[in-house]
């Protein structure tokens, strides 16, 4: 009995990672790259808003790439959000030289607001471009990259532009971690779909939210959203809850960022946002960690230790999760199938078990302690009241 029960089981895992890999093949090139466009100066006003605190060690790299940047009628708005290390100077050296540079100082922080929320709302209500672009003090750009964007978003007439970033991975152990957050993203939830006419799917990337500013002004601006943790990618959701147009492409020839330093710094940043995403729902956070343990632990387990109709079963499961994250890996960080793409794969169980543990931790903390992120902690009753005010307003939208 304990055997049927075990294989019934291993039959329902089967089915639901088969039955969606089928279609995910189908859509493997739904996330293309940035196509090329023709060169032309013909190009609106583009305000870039970058938050930063405390980047002193980053975010002079990343904005002298902007600075490089040849587009017309471009300027640079960094909002330095209340640090205590050498941002300041770092950004006054550079002002020195390029008039195209403004730096805005906040030296405290609102009641309602998240820190990096407020400096993007600064930024903007400060910006006197056309367009939008909301990016991190840690993205490095390749020359003509903003050029490249803005001429692909106005010729296809869209009113959001998101781009994934190269991920800088150091070490075998984040790396896996990366590839499978890029496969969990891309895959399991589905932020191909933005690229559907058909779908409601609404995605948002820290690195790189192009935004014509009119769309911007029609949402809502950051004050919808002054309380969201997930703040990027809340922001192309609710673009696409008003009916604008958004397209979600692969921009990692164009930017790259190391997202963290080490596989402890990347669930410890994680914290702040992973039960924002689910809405602040125990019962949703409960659910995705046992889908996590059933189709992305326990297979590769019960393959070693079952057999018969089981370890077919579950060989199977496998086979199909280890193919779907290569494939993302193979896209997103632009990378060969190496003998260290295999091993990234294989440690898929691992890198699920930490992506799991990050969601308890983001449960945990937050409902212990509320919602702390630079400095500040947030009650869990105040977030939450944002984001049941929020999905009332997208939905009247519709």
């Amino acid at each position: 009995m304990t055997s049927l029960v075990l294989t019934i089981f291993d039959a329902l895992v089967f089915i639901a990672v088969v039955a969606p890999f089928l279609p995910l093949i189908r859509h493997r090139d739904a996330i293309p790259k940035l196509p090329a466009t023709p060169d032309t100066d013909s190009l609106p006003r583009l305000s870039v808003v970058v938050p930063a605190r405390d980047e002193g060690s980053t975010i002079g790299r990343a904005v002298a790439s902007l600075l490089a940047q040849s587009y017309p009628g471009l300027e640079i708005i960094v909002v330095d959000d209340r640090s205590s290390d050498a941002t300041a100077d770092v950004l006054g050296e550079l002002q020195a030289s390029d008039a195209r540079l403004v730096v805005l100082r906040v030296d405290a922080l609102p009641a309602g607001w998240l820190g990096k929320n407020h400096a993007l709302w600064r930024g903007a209500d400060r910006a006197n471009g056309e367009w939008l672009l909301f990016t991190d003090a840690d993205v490095v750009f390749a020359q003509g990259a903003l050029r490249h964007a803005v001429a692909y978003a106005t010729a296809e007439g869209l009113d959001h532009l998101t781009l994934a970033p190269h991920l800088v991975a150091r070490g075998l152990a984040l790396r896996a971690f990366v590839a499978f957050f890029g496969y969990a993203f891309v895959a399991l939830w589905g932020a191909y779909l933005a690229n559907d006419p058909k779908s409601t799917r609404g995605v948002g990337i820290g690195a790189f939210n192009l935004v014509r500013k009119s769309a911007y002004e029609r949402i809502g601006t950051m004050r919808a959203l002054s309380l969201r943790p997930d703040d990027d990618i809340r922001l192309g959701r609710r673009l696409r809850g008003f009916g604008f147009r958004q397209r979600v492409l692969n921009g990692n020839e164009l930017l790259s960022v190391e997202w963290y330093p080490s596989l402890a710094a990347a669930i410890s940043g994680l914290e702040k946002s992973m039960y924002s995403s689910l809405e602040y729902r125990a019962v949703d956070a409960t659910a995705v960690v046992l889908y996590l343990g059933a189709t992305m632990v326990w297979p590769f387990v019960g393959v070693l230790v079952l057999g018969g109709v089981d370890r077919v079963l579950l060989g199977v499961v496998v086979a199909c999760r280890m193919a779907a994250l290569l494939e993302t890996y193979r896209q997103s960080m632009s990378l060969r199938l190496t003998p260290t793409a295999l091993l990234v794969a294989l440690l898929l169980p691992f890198s699920a078990a930490c992506f799991g543990w990050a969601i308890v931790r983001s449960v945990y903390l937050a409902e212990t302690r509320g919602v702390r992120w630079r400095g500040t902690t947030y009650p869990l009753s105040l977030l939450r009241a944002q984001s049941g005010l929020e999905g009332i307003a997208a939905n009247r939208s519709r």
